[in-house]
């Protein structure tokens, strides 16, 4: 056979000529007008180098990419989904036509067979810069498409010794998800997340999220993000060690986002440009935030506790504005609705207004749920404001309020009608903002006005959800003197946003939905795009754990003081968790950890105008700060308070010694001013009131003095 490189007119094409000659025989490299390389193998296997040549994207040699089509089942319940496939056919696109490059794309025409007829299949990948020298973007299509539309695209990724898979959204167990194989879908986080348990309808599961993502950074310098608000699979080399098998669950063709780095910041940067970026807080953000709850004469006589103990309160939240309801498993919760319960919190305008006459801030709650037996639901009904299901009518499903529906966001009269409310929120009653909970529920076979693929309006639900506070709070607060905070996302949620929590852990230290959980979370959302992170102390669910102790308490502060946001939730069991009064012990800890935090605003305001413009989290990833230390990359469960003071946090119940890993560079103990000299494992004493710190460079005797 014969091969033959010709440029006609910028045209460069790999011929095969001859009557035989039906696939690519040997490794041809092309280059995109913005110097990235692009080397296409028999095959089908690929592989992207950046103009500086630095390795980028590439796929397996051992696998093609496919097409597959099958039929699915879900179940969805209180907020979680279970899929399940049947009758699948695939067709493995390992056959390498002809490669070229024209008009600046790279074209690959590929063929195989398989799929339900077992006719050959035609695709074309094009790879082409997206934004020159910094993002290059890759399409995988069907051409034509066949008459029987696909169900997936799956990509084979090359599991590189020395790759990683960090990201992925909000997850809970690892920041590094090699090895790990689930859905990225928008869900409850669930309740305990047992892994000898089904996910459904309380439990979870190791990988639910209420933020997943389909993106990862591989920590080389590199990072992925698929272009879809469909379901995303993947199976990061745990099926096959050389494979990392990424599928989107969509019949339309897979694009995919390559960002260049080179460094982990550049590439978070550079996601940011795509995605967005939240809206940065207002200073008074930075100051402690305390749930208190129980009605205004309460929420008063707390204020007053904590001003009378010298706490440096800046923030008061009270979810219970609403009202009170009694959930499921005997925790308070709240009613949802958008309304002041005016026995439960009388003239709360006049309330919040001497709120702000002390200098404090007062912030609600608010969720997307429209209960069938409370007041808004009669008027969205007749008015057609709700999801609709299949056959017709709104659409009612179980909520942890019982049967409710949600607006059809993408109705413009929904939107006002519901923005109406948060309006009030901010101009009658004068709050400053709310937490903006929930958004995860939306049903995945309701019926949108706008006919949008339900599937996928689930996903973006969140977005909707969370563009209507946006909208509001930018209007009446053009300067940004607000502050909201969310659970929900999916990408580009970042572009509305301001601030998300890491969601309902329970009251104690299990590994899989306990204090340890909330380290690999908070890493995960800022890799994700979202630099404003924080959680509650200590602790919301409580519906399988036992109340919060004082340990637990004590340590979930600790981490809290060196977190952006400081902020306390009574819980869901709020009359038996422990609580920053609950001895004389805990209020003098609970204040000098506040000071601390209040000490730290100065640092945390400076890396917040830096997240503004790049998206650089705040608390950092110990590899976005050492990204040539091999050994920071697997570190999860630990911390950097911007580039210069590493947090360890004591997540282990009664431990008093904590085992960390130290960087390259000289360290000093953050609580006595030793120093040590990395890179380094060492275990130090980790008693109540020293949580392993540790600045570089220079000792902080500033944070050792407060008391």
């Amino acid at each position: 056979m014969a091969r033959t490189r010709s440029i006609l007119g910028g045209l460069l094409v790999v011929l095969l000529a001859g009557p035989a000659a039906a696939a690519l025989r040997a490794p041809v490299t092309l280059s995109l007008d913005d110097g990235t390389q692009v080397e296409v193998q028999p095959g089908a296997a690929f592989a992207l180098r950046s103009a500086g040549g630095h390795p980028l994207l590439a796929t397996a040699p051992t696998a093609a990419p496919t097409v597959r089509w099958f039929t699915e089942t879900a179940t969805q319940l209180v907020g979680q989904f279970v899929f399940a496939r049947q009758g699948v056919s695939e067709a493995s696109l390992s056959t390498v036509r002809s490669a070229r490059i024209a008009r600046g794309i790279v074209r690959v025409k590929l063929s195989g067979a398989g799929g339900p007829s077992g006719r050959r299949k035609r695709a074309l990948l094009s790879i082409q810069p997206e934004v020159p020298g910094a993002i290059t973007r890759i399409e995988l299509a069907l051409r034509p498409r066949p008459a029987t539309a696909p169900s997936a695209f799956a990509l084979p990724v090359r599991c590189d010794p020395e790759a990683t898979f960090h990201g992925f959204g909000e997850q809970y167990s690892a920041t590094d998800q090699r090895g790990e194989a689930f859905s990225l879908f928008v869900s409850e986080q669930g309740i305990g997340r047992d892994p000898n348990l089904p996910p459904i309808p309380l439990n979870g599961g190791k990988h639910t999220t209420y933020f997943p993502m389909p993106y990862w950074l591989d920590a080389r310098g590199f990072g992925v993000l698929v272009m879809t608000d469909r379901r995303v699979d993947v199976d990061l080399c745990r099926s096959d060690p050389q494979v990392a098998w990424v599928e989107a669950v969509s019949r339309d063709p897979l694009r995919l986002l390559v960002f260049h780095g080179p460094r982990p910041l550049d590439v978070i940067r550079q996601l940011g440009d795509v995605v967005g970026r939240p809206k940065p807080p207002p200073p008074w953000a930075y100051r402690l935030w305390m749930s208190a709850q129980g009605g205004r004469a309460a929420v008063e006589a707390k204020v007053a506790a904590l001003q009378a103990a010298d706490v440096p309160v800046g923030v008061i939240w009270s979810q219970d504005w609403t009202g009170v309801r009694v959930n499921f498993d005997g925790g308070l919760g709240v009613q949802y609705r958008w309304t002041a319960d005016d026995a439960h919190y009388p003239d709360l305008a006049g309330f919040i207004a001497n709120l702000h006459a002390q200098g404090l801030r007062f912030l609600g709650y608010a969720n997307p749920f429209v209960p069938q037996d409370l007041g808004h639901w009669p008027v969205m009904d007749a008015q057609g404001l709700l999801l609709r299901k299949p056959g017709g009518g709104s659409y009612a499903f179980l909520s942890p309020r019982g049967l409710a529906g949600h607006p059809d966001l993408s109705l413009p009269a929904a939107r006002d009608y519901v923005k109406g409310f948060l309006r009030a929120m901010a101009v009658d009653y004068g709050m400053d903002g709310w937490m903006s909970d929930f958004g995860e529920w939306a049903p995945i076979d309701a019926v949108w006005a706008d006919g949008r693929d339900p599937v996928a309006g689930h996903n973006t639900y969140p977005i909707e959800w969370h563009r209507l506070w946006r909208e509001v709070l930018d209007e009446v607060h053009p300067d940004g003197d607000y502050v909201v905070f969310a659970r929900s996302g999916w990408t580009g949620v970042q572009r509305v946003a301001m601030i998300h929590w890491a969601g309902d852990q329970e009251t104690d230290w299990s590994t899989t939905d306990g204090l340890p959980t909330v380290v690999p979370a908070l890493l995960t959302l800022g890799l994700s795009g979202q630099p404003w992170v924080t959680h509650d102390i200590a602790g919301f669910s409580g519906t399988i754990a036992p109340p919060s102790t004082k340990e637990l308490f004590q340590r979930w502060t600790e981490l809290g003081a060196f977190t952006p946001i400081m902020r306390t939730h009574d819980g869901a069991d709020r009359n038996n968790n422990w609580r920053w009064d609950g001895d004389a012990e805990t209020t003098e800890h609970f204040r000098r950890f506040a000071r601390i935090h209040d000490a730290l605003a100065p640092e945390i305001q400076a890396l917040a105008a830096e997240a503004a413009v790049t998206s650089a989290p705040i608390l950092r990833h110990l590899m976005l700060v050492f990204p040539d230390d091999v050994p920071s990359r697997a570190v999860h469960d630990q911390f950097m308070l911007g580039n210069d003071l590493l947090v360890a946090p004591v997540v282990t119940e009664g431990a008093t010694t904590r085992t960390l890993y130290l960087p390259p560079g000289e360290w000093y103990d953050v609580w006595t001013g030793t120093s040590h000299v990395g890179p380094a494992t060492v275990t130090v004493p980790a008693p109540i009131g020293r949580p392993p710190v540790f600045s570089r460079g220079a000792d902080r005797s500033d944070l050792r003095a407060i008391e």
